[in-house]
């Protein structure tokens, strides 16, 4: 279940990140209260991706603090990080799926690795129950027997989101999740991520190159007696919980609404608004 509104559910702390040579990530600090969205923009090499992998401990910070559902995750070990990272769904890029590995065994995964999803299928019902229930959210319960290798990109990458979500995590992390697919099964991607969010209370970080991802993400709400999307009101809450944030040579360069990004007048931050596809 996700956290109350008013407390945060990532949250960085004048983080800087560093490799050899480079400087990932300088001084970055936001938060992200339970029940939002942010959109994530920037140019090849920003620190948008480094910053969803220090998000989930996997690259640690030369200085600052990151928190997850208030815990400073920081200085823990990986298996300190373990049942907090049982609280965050992602979708890696491609869909992150093992091709030695049915698509039944896949959505398995999380539920037969993490604590907290553990703990969950004990109390809620048997495996295929759970795997089965997340297929049928991204409409791909027939493919159960299937191995990744003969389905096709849009369908690995809706299997993703079924992976992701099958634990119920309150934080879902997108990487690119429509990158490299046509315009149509983009869309679809991205619907299954407004249904996610609609339909479960998540909240959402959404690291795109498509504008058009970030626009349906602020204005389109999922209707459950019709199964499809359709345009939000305003003053539903829906565009007010939507930020845009983007990210310039490992800086935090914007941070705002979807009508403060198309307002800004700055060279770098005006590349990312209004355009079809960023590469």
């Amino acid at each position: 279940m996700a956290e109350r509104a008013s407390e945060s559910v990532l949250r960085f702390e004048q983080v800087t990140v560093c490799f050899p040579d480079v400087v990932a990530l300088k001084d970055v600090s936001f938060s992200v209260p339970a029940g939002e969205t942010r959109i994530v923009f920037g140019a090849a090499g920003s620190g948008k991706s480094v910053m969803v992998k220090t998000a989930l401990g996997l690259v640690k910070p030369e200085s600052g603090h990151v928190f997850l559902f208030q815990q400073d995750i920081t200085g823990l070990s990986e298996q300190e990080l373990f049942p907090t990272r049982a609280k965050i769904g992602v979708l890696f890029q491609e869909g992150g799926l093992f091709d030695s590995l049915t698509i039944q065994e896949n959505v398995e995964y999380p539920l037969l690795n993490q604590i907290k999803a553990a703990a969950a299928h004990e109390r809620n019902g048997n495996l295929e129950t759970r795997v089965r229930e997340a297929l049928r959210f991204v409409e791909l319960e027939h493919t159960l027997e299937k191995f990744p290798s003969e389905l096709s990109g849009g369908m690995r990458r809706r299997v993703g989101i079924a992976r992701a979500m099958v634990t119920d995590p309150p934080l879902m992390l997108y990487d690119s999740p429509s990158a490299g697919l046509d315009p149509i099964t983009a869309n679809t991607i991205m619907a299954l991520a407004v249904k996610a969010r609609d339909t479960r209370n998540t909240t959402s970080v959404i690291v795109t190159h498509r504008y058009q991802d970030g626009h349906l993400m602020a204005n389109f709400r999922y209707n459950p007696e019709s199964g499809a999307l359709e345009p939000a009101r305003r003053g539903s809450g829906i565009h007010e919980r939507t930020v845009f944030m983007v990210f310039g040579e490992g800086s935090l360069v914007f941070e705002g609404t979807q009508e403060e990004l198309e307002a800004s007048t700055d060279a770098y931050v005006s590349k990312f608004k209004g355009i079809k596809e960023l590469r």
